[in-house]
């Protein structure tokens, strides 16, 4: 039974790399065609404790999970005998989901992230052009003050943004362990659990209402900063 549940999972877990190994691939053209891009390309999208890769790219990410599952399905079916072999496919795949969630909530935040160099990269184009135009002084430091602003408040909801996607997704993994917890409990128990699973999507509802209001409020940002 719990090898065919270690088959399932990697089964699962295979189909879905092939579903953003391909959305990754889409991503990092589009990045490459954004003219804003190059304000934040050179960057790991990851910190060395969670990935071996190093680069700006989505897809060599991909590349490296999608490598990770294959060697432990390899390693997993040629440990039958092995008494460890359950802590290991655990703690293993734990790891693997892990990366994998931290590469589709990176992919959520890709938009997002762009946007704000956009609002960025037009703002410092805007300046350039005014500098051009306009000699007086006092002119230059209203526009510079004006760039600023639209930075910093761009800049602030593009953290708040992630905050709530991170936000967003401990909901979900809080979700997923209190339905696991309730398949497995005793019928006095289930009650409570349920309650616990409906105030947590109610949360969820909340976090993903407030991340709508975020992503239109940067949208408003970028509109004044191209006027």
């Amino acid at each position: 039974m719990t090898n065919n549940r270690q088959q399932i999972a990697i089964q699962r877990l295979s189909t879905l790399l092939e579903h953003l190994s391909v959305q990754t691939k889409k991503i990092d053209q589009l990045n490459a065609k954004n003219k804003s891009h190059y304000l934040i390309e050179n960057n790991n999208l990851f910190s060395k404790h969670l990935f071996h890769t190093e680069s700006d790219k989505f897809s060599p990410y991909a590349k490296e999970v999608t490598k990770r599952l294959n060697e432990f399905s390899r390693l997993y079916n040629s440990s039958a005998n092995n008494i460890n072999r359950a802590e290991f496919a655990l703690s293993s795949l734990q790891r693997i989901e892990e990366q994998i969630s931290a590469l589709m909530k990176a992919i959520q935040a890709n938009q997002a992230m762009h946007q704000a160099a956009q609002v960025s990269f037009d703002a410092r184009k805007k300046v350039r052009v005014k500098s051009a135009q306009v000699k007086q002084l006092q002119q230059n430091d209203i526009y510079n003050k004006m760039a600023k602003n639209v930075l910093l408040s761009s800049h602030q909801l593009h953290q708040q943004l992630i905050e709530h996607h991170e936000f967003e997704r401990r909901l979900m993994e809080m979700i997923s362990q209190r339905e696991q917890q309730r398949m497995r409990s005793r019928a006095s128990n289930i009650d409570k659990l349920s309650q616990e699973v409906l105030a947590l999507h109610q949360r969820l509802g909340r976090c993903r209402k407030a991340i709508s209001a975020i992503e239109q409020k940067m949208k408003l940002a970028e509109k004044k900063s191209l006027r």
